[in-house]
């Protein structure tokens, strides 16, 4: 059995495109201390997600960093 961890990276991402999360929060009408509950992954809806990444133009996967692990 294979099992997918996802921890969020959007701090890295964001530092790559020189975005700060209040310009973040500006763009997707989410406020700032959902998109840092978000990255801190304390807090991830479904509609931030995809919200976060149309406005970074990303694909929401990009917004992880992903490790498969194998289980028995």
């Amino acid at each position: 059995m294979k099992v997918v961890q996802a921890k969020p990276k959007l701090a890295k991402v964001l530092k790559e495109k020189g975005i700060t999360q209040t310009q973040l929060a500006e763009l997707t009408g989410i406020n700032q201390a959902s998109i840092s509950r978000f990255d801190r992954n304390t807090q991830r809806k479904d509609d931030h997600l995809f919200t976060i990444s149309h406005a970074l133009g990303l694909k929401a996967e990009d917004l992880f960093e992903l490790t498969i692990i194998e289980e028995d």
